[in-house]
């Protein structure tokens, strides 16, 4: 009987680490996204390329490689 307690345990633990790594990631992503938004609008006020605003966060897509080559 210990074992099967102690097995329901384990599984209720490691789905609350799985759940807690999911919420923290989507968060970060969240709050990421957001600082570029208000980074991107900021630079528009001021004049700035808002694309190179972008860039700088350090995006490896495409479009920032093709904007890196056109300049």
């Amino acid at each position: 009987m210990e074992t099967s307690k102690d097995f329901g345990v384990v599984i209720i633990g490691l789905a609350f680490v799985v759940i807690t790594g999911l919420v923290c990631v989507t968060y970060y992503n969240i709050k990421r996204d957001e600082a570029i938004k208000s980074s991107v609008e900021s630079a528009i006020v001021k004049g700035i390329d808002p694309m190179s605003v972008r860039c700088a966060y350090g995006a490896n897509d495409t479009v920032c490689l093709t904007y890196a080559a056109r300049k």
